[in-house]
Formats: C-alpha cells, sequence, structure tokens
C-alpha cells in the first residue's frame, strides 16, 4: 500500500435537481443515488466511493437545499447542512440554465461561515451559451468563497474529470476507509427500495411521488436468484387506485423496470414484490425518519 495516500469526504450540496445525484454516479462510474427530472428527488444522504490516484473520495449526495415547511423537508435540509458538517470540503453544484437566483444568493451568504475548503461546479453548460456560462463564472468568482470554479456537464461527464482532480488534492493524508472495489456504502436493501421509488417518480403523476415511501420488508438471496418483497407507502385509500392502475398495469410497469435494473446491476435473477400499502401520514412518523437515517423535526 501507498504511503502517499489520502482520503476524505466531499459533501456536494445545491438547489433541487442541480444534478448532485447524476454527478455523483458518473464520478463513481456506476448507480448509487437514483435520478429523476423531478426535484427533491433525494431524501437522505448517499455516499459514493471513487479513486483519483492515490486519493479516495467519500462523495455525499446530500438533498436539494430549498426554503422547507412541513416536518420531514426540513428534515431533508438539515442532513444537507449536517453532510457539509461532517466533510473535509464541499462542491457547490449550480444549474446554468436556472443560473444565480435570490436562493443561490442565500446559499452563499450561508456559506461564507464555512472554513473548509469550497469549490463551485457550474453545471449543464450544454444548456447555455459560452457568453453566459462565463457571466456567471465571473459573478461567482467575484466573492471569493470558492477555491477553485469548474464547468462542467454532469451527464456527458465533460469537465468532470478535472474537477475530480482538484477534490482529490483536497483531501487529508491517510489510510483509505473502504476497500477500493466499493462503490458506496448504501445497502442493497436501501438502494433496491430507492430504485423502486425512482421508478414510481419516472412513471406517476407530478405531484403522487412525494406521497411515496417504499421499504424493502424481505430479501433472501441464493446462488442465482434473489427474492424481494417491497411496501409502497402512500398516504390515502384514494391513492391507491393510482398506483396500482387499471387491472394492475401501473404497479406492474414499475416492478419490471426495477427488476431489470436490479438484475443488471446485482448478475442476478431477481423476483420482486411489490404491494401497496396505506400509512397515512408517515411523513410525522418517527419510524420512516429513522428508516431514511433522517432526525426527526418537530
Amino acid at each position: 500500500m501507498s504511503e502517499n495516500r489520502s482520503c476524505g469526504v466531499v459533501a456536494i450540496i445545491g438547489e433541487p435537481n442541480a444534478g448532485k445525484s447524476t454527478l455523483i454516479n458518473q464520478m463513481v462510474g456506476g448507480k448509487v443515488s437514483i435520478v429523476t427530472p423531478k426535484v427533491q428527488t433525494t431524501r437522505f444522504n448517499v455516499r459514493g466511493i471513487c479513486r483519483e490516484g492515490e486519493a479516495q473520495l467519500i462523495l455525499v449526495d446530500t438533498p436539494g437545499i430549498f426554503d422547507a415547511q412541513q416536518s420531514f423537508e426540513k428534515a431533508m435540509v438539515s442532513a444537507a447542512w449536517a453532510g457539509i458538517g461532517d466533510a473535509d470540503a464541499a462542491l457547490l453544484l449550480v444549474d446554468c440554465k436556472a443560473g444565480i437566483r435570490e436562493s443561490t444568493q442565500k446559499l452563499f451568504t450561508k456559506l461564507t461561515a464555512q472554513t473548509k475548503p469550497l469549490f463551485l461546479a457550474l453545471n449543464k453548460i450544454d444548456k447555455v451559451s459560452k457568453e453566459r456560462l462565463m457571466e456567471l463564472a465571473s459573478a461567482c468568482g467575484e466573492l471569493g468563497l470558492f477555491r477553485d470554479i469548474f464547468m462542467i456537464c454532469a451527464r456527458s461527464g465533460d469537465g468532470v474529470g478535472k474537477l475530480r482532480q482538484a477534490l482529490a488534492s483536497a483531501m487529508p493524508e491517510g489510510a483509505w476507509h473502504y476497500p477500493e472495489d466499493e462503490m458506496s456504502d448504501i445497502s442493497l436493501r436501501l438502494l433496491a427500495a430507492e430504485i423502486t421509488r425512482e421508478k414510481l417518480f419516472l412513471l406517476l403523476s407530478q405531484e403522487l411521488p412525494y406521497a411515496l415511501l417504499v421499504e424493502t420488508e424481505s430479501w433472501e438471496e441464493s446462488a442465482s436468484l434473489i427474492k424481494i418483497s417491497q411496501a409502497v407507502y402512500i398516504q390515502r385509500e384514494n391513492q391507491k387506485k393510482i398506483v396500482i392502475g387499471e387491472g394492475g398495469s401501473m404497479i406492474k410497469r414499475v416492478g419490471i423496470s426495477a427488476r431489470r435494473e436490479l438484475e443488471k446491476m446485482t448478475g442476478k435473477k431477481i423476483h420482486l414484490e411489490l404491494f401497496v400499502k396505506v400509512r397515512s401520514g408517515w411523513k410525522e412518523d418517527r419510524e420512516s425518519y429513522r428508516l431514511l437515517g433522517l432526525d426527526y423535526q418537530n
């Protein structure tokens, strides 16, 4: 083992839909965090692990930071800020297309209190003109907050290599925390539940996915087969028909899509059973917070 190894935690923060999960997956080289076009998809801190030279980067995908009003949303935002507190460096991701909004300015203001290395990545550079991109970079540079500013496209990987190198250079010397071939510390049980939730987000209407919680209730694994049973919790009885669909069509589509991705991920045949259950007020239930690793917010 090299004596020059380094290892550290990088918290990736930003507003909802900035592309944090896409960036984590790109840097890790595999799927460790679910991605949908809808905001607030990530509900808790997910750790992805990658190597850059002799450095091991532990990348924390945090929930999007927004002006939360309800207890569950406040817990998500609290988890994002806690991710910075536990990190050796922080990376703020800004959506170029959205630009610097009032909410972005609030983020800048709050970050002025941070003493650890801060980096900025302007994401989705394929969506704006070069002139607009340079204006954004100049405005952010004038703040004097960031050690370096990068222009990237998380989806394609453009510019991500240089970003990863810069983050690696900021990591403290020390032994690696994880084996070299490990991509995440999230359990397969939890990742499987997240993948099913991703499919629900993609297939259902705009608002309903935010009322859903998926829990892996059982997991039986043999040499070539994994039997998984999951509960899809909804808040009201009238939501059940929408999730199940006519003749079970919707929940079947969700199951097929989730099963296919899990089979690619595990290399095993997957038998997936989904059960739709009503748990009214699950967003106020302490057990739901515990399941997702969130702190209960009164």
